[in-house]
């Protein structure tokens, strides 16, 4: 068990470092470096990891495990082709958002043909309580289970709008629960604004979330308070009644 933990560490270590030699991951995990090179070497042998000249970084292998995770998830199925659409119908980022083990997952994303680079990419992992997507799918949890998140990741803060106190999520969840609708506003990236709609299974419990996100320059009150919730919802509406019937 302690093996595998110890290999975990080391892949997750790499990711975070965006590669790394033998050395510096010894320093920044604590471990003796005869440890660190034989997990090194296995994960190496078994195409876990790419070794490029004595760098080493985490390898394409893994992108067949989570694109077969991913392509097996009716989630993912349903929604893909209503994610395109909401992109291409506003111009700007439309994404999908799961949530494992208390963390957002970003499932899919589409881009509209006004869209500016963002820094999320398919499985980026981030704190709920940090996006729309999160909050939207946290408003439909109870509140034992949004305690128990809260207590195992904490709110960190991401940027000087981002929420870190535990009372004003939670009446900022009472809210988006009321209206059917979360915002973002510059929350998670300075100079974005975010809609998200949660999605919901049969027996009204949260499946997931989407989302249109924009600058905010062209997130102006009216369309960032209207126009885009109403396009959210309607996908969000038309996502869960193709899950129910598909």
């Amino acid at each position: 068990m302690q093996a595998a933990a110890t290999t975990f560490q080391v892949i997750e270590t790499l990711h975070h470092l965006d590669g790394a030699g033998v050395s510096e991951l010894s320093e920044e995990l604590e471990m003796p470096k005869s440890t660190v090179h034989d997990h090194l070497q296995t994960l190496t042998e078994a195409e876990y990891l790419v070794n490029e000249n004595g760098t080493y970084h985490v390898g394409a292998r893994f992108l067949e495990l989570g694109g077969f995770a991913r392509s097996q998830m009716k989630l993912y199925q349903v929604a893909s082709p209503e994610i395109k659409k909401l992109a291409n119908e506003t111009g700007e980022h439309a994404n999908l958002m799961i949530e494992e083990h208390g963390k957002g997952i970003f499932l899919n994303k589409a881009k509209g043909p006004d869209a500016v680079n963002l820094d999320t990419h398919i499985g980026k992992r981030v704190h709920l309580h940090t996006t729309a997507l999160g909050k939207a799918i946290l408003s439909r949890e109870s509140e034992e289970v949004v305690d128990e998140i809260i207590d195992r990741h904490g709110l960190p803060g991401v940027t000087e709008k981002t929420i870190t106190d535990r009372d004003e999520l939670k009446s900022q969840l009472d809210e988006i629960r009321d209206r059917g609708y979360a915002i973002d506003d510059e929350e998670r990236v300075i100079g974005m604004r975010c809609v998200a709609a949660p999605i919901c299974n049969e027996n009204d419990r949260p499946i997931g979330a989407i989302s249109v996100s924009g600058p905010t320059n062209r997130f102006d009150d009216d369309i960032f308070k209207a126009e885009i919730p109403k396009s959210v919802l309607s996908t969000a509406n038309v996502i869960e009644v193709n899950m129910t019937y598909s």
